[in-house]
């Protein structure tokens, strides 16, 4: 399976990129862009996500080979950096642990090795959008009008429509919202894993979210045990785009060590 790759900067070492639950790879554009010149980024649509291939079903093995065949296939195997968001953080610790000779650097963002809480809420935000009458919209602020009831926040009905795509006869989702909703369980676990990575490893927390916690330490530092956790103030789960500055300076640090050794 090829995935669709959005490539940002043309100079120094790469990052690879993998999103969260609803995202596409080019959620990461602002964050790519800041890196430039000094890295260049490889930002990834995951499996049944964004212009991505659909699958019959969702695992975090299946993904993780899926990125590792398209960087393989992309750019000969080269190892890079890869830094990966919630869902994305999971399929990411499996690519380290599954294809470690792919992985320089890894960054695990606010999640953990961990069954994630939150399935619920998640299972209310793929049911209302496969509940919308794509058939009724004429255009996308009709989606925007339709889902306000359902869902209120207005940053994260904007993140969730973006995957909302004009069609030759109206509207369709880019997401495979009905295979999505009924693996949600598989996308909030994670699999049970022996083995580690021994490659230096930066797990990124917002200290608003709940998404890592103290009993998660554990077993991050058995599968990882070259990691180092960092919170970043004034974040919730989406850390990238909540404070971005933050976390770019975060990203630099981190792999411009990699430089240094």
């Amino acid at each position: 399976m090829a995935l669709h790759v959005l490539e940002v900067g043309e100079t120094g070492p790469r990052i690879v990129f993998l999103h969260g639950l609803f995202g596409q790879g080019r959620n990461f554009s602002q964050i790519a862009k800041a890196l430039t010149p000094d890295y260049r980024s490889a930002l990834v649509d995951l499996p049944d996500h964004g212009r991505s291939p659909w699958t019959d079903a969702v695992s975090y093995e299946g993904m993780a080979d899926a990125v590792a065949a398209t960087l393989q296939e992309r750019y000969a195997g080269e190892p890079a950096h890869v830094v990966g968001h919630s869902m994305g953080g999971k399929v990411a610790m499996l690519l380290a642990l599954r294809h470690p000779e792919l992985v320089e650097r890894l960054v695990v963002v606010d999640i953990s090795p961990a069954e994630s809480e939150g399935a619920g809420e998640f299972a209310h935000l793929l049911d209302s959008l496969a509940g919308l009458d794509l058939a009724a919209l004429t255009r996308r602020s009709d989606a925007d009008e339709a889902l306000a009831a359902a869902i209120p926040d207005d940053r994260v009905r904007g993140f969730l429509l973006q995957n909302l795509r004009t069609a030759t006869d109206g509207f369709t989702w880019q997401a495979n919202l009905a295979l999505l909703r009924r693996d949600l369980a598989a996308i909030g676990g994670f699999p049970d894993l022996e083995g580690s990575f021994d490659h230096p490893v930066l797990w990124v927390a917002g200290d608003r979210s709940p998404y890592v916690q103290d009993e998660h330490a554990d077993d991050m530092k058995r599968l990882f045990p070259r990691t180092t956790a960092v919170t970043i103030k004034g974040a919730g789960h989406w850390v990238h785009s909540e404070q971005p500055e933050a976390f770019v300076s975060a990203l630099r640090v981190f792999l411009g060590a990699a430089e240094r050794e």
